[in-house]
């Protein structure tokens, strides 16, 4: 059967869609704001996107096996306050903290994993009490209080490389290797093996229980990593720090690209998507649209995220039917 000029455009627009409505934003709020277009402005996006793209890298592994992290906000809290905490009281370096948040975050992702893998409670479930769980547990050690971390912090938030801003650097770095173990390794491919089909990928013999508590480690470790590195650009921490982010990072990986349905996406989805949301915040105040309507435009941009998910996995589903063939 032979494709007709409406199956192609169909085809590509479920295929590409979101590089079409990115650069149709970038186009919107670059006429109506001629600076929003130019490069110290386009650098800055990068930089503010960065904190959300990390973690929504790690949303997009969890995603890709058909689950979901609600916690990542609160994860984002709570990592960098453990590490303040070894900083402060203990002595530890930046490159301590960081350690320390990022292994406090593998905690809490294993946490989230044992929950879901070996006691079989809903993701949504676990993950929604985790949320509440690990932000108390942060405001209990801080007794609400804020929370103010060394002065060296600040400048390794600040630094540059070859005046490329460090938190860039980190973005470019976890989406980079996050491509090559989706890409290129064994246990990408089964996480895409376990989104697609989980009693397929059980019968092959890959342990599904053993992917699935890989993702959620991966996920949270990179959101603790995300908040240390938006920690230190800021210095400070209190008990609102993160609080609403899984939305921003869940919305980021699905206007990427990634599906809420399970092994559709890859780690530049969350690239993309974070860097899209970023943009459109940023166009919202070139352009001078009120703070009070900017949120509900947000929640539009979800909706459309959402409603794009559903019509691209319609459309590949049937174009895969009328040609046989996988797209």
């Amino acid at each position: 059967m032979t494709d007709t000029p409406k199956d192609r455009l169909t085809g590509f627009i479920a295929r590409h869609g979101t590089i079409v409505m990115f650069l149709l934003i970038v186009l919107v709020f670059g006429t109506q704001a001629p600076n929003f277009l130019g490069p110290d402005n386009l650098a800055n996006i990068i930089k503010q996107a960065s904190f959300i793209g990390i973690a929504a890298i790690g949303m997009v592994f969890v995603l890709l096996t058909a689950g979901i992290d609600l916690s990542v906000g609160s994860v984002m809290y709570l990592g960098p306050l453990i590490a303040g905490f070894a900083m402060r009281d203990f002595g530890v370096g930046v490159a301590g903290g960081l350690l320390v948040a990022v292994a406090a975050g593998a905690i809490m992702g294993a946490i989230n994993a044992f929950l879901i893998v070996y006691l079989r409670i809903i993701p949504f479930i676990v993950t929604l009490s985790t949320l509440f769980f690990f932000r108390g547990f942060g405001a209990w050690l801080t007794s609400s209080r804020q929370f103010d971390f060394p002065d060296e912090i600040r400048a390794f938030g600040l630094s540059s490389v070859m005046g490329i801003p460090t938190p860039i650097l980190f973005f470019v770095a976890i989406a980079a290797i996050a491509h090559v173990v989706l890409s290129r390794t064994t246990f990408g491919r089964q996480v895409y093996a376990i989104g697609n089909d989980p009693a397929a990928a059980e019968k092959a013999g890959i342990s599904t229980g053993r992917v699935k508590a890989g993702v959620y480690i991966i996920c949270s470790t990179l959101a603790a990593l995300s908040g240390f590195i938006l920690i230190a650009q800021i210095g400070r921490l209190d008990t609102g720090f993160g609080e609403g982010r899984e939305f921003d990072v869940i919305a980021a990986a699905v206007l990427g690209g990634a599906s809420l349905f399970g092994g559709i996406g890859t780690a530049f989805s969350a690239v993309i998507g974070a860097t899209m949301i970023q943009a459109v915040k940023t166009g919202l105040v070139f352009t001078g649209v009120s703070l009070y309507l900017q949120p509900m435009l947000q929640g539009l941009i979800i909706f459309v995220a959402v409603f794009l998910d559903s019509f691209r996995a319609s459309q590949l589903e049937m174009l895969q039917r009328r040609f046989i063939r996988p797209l």
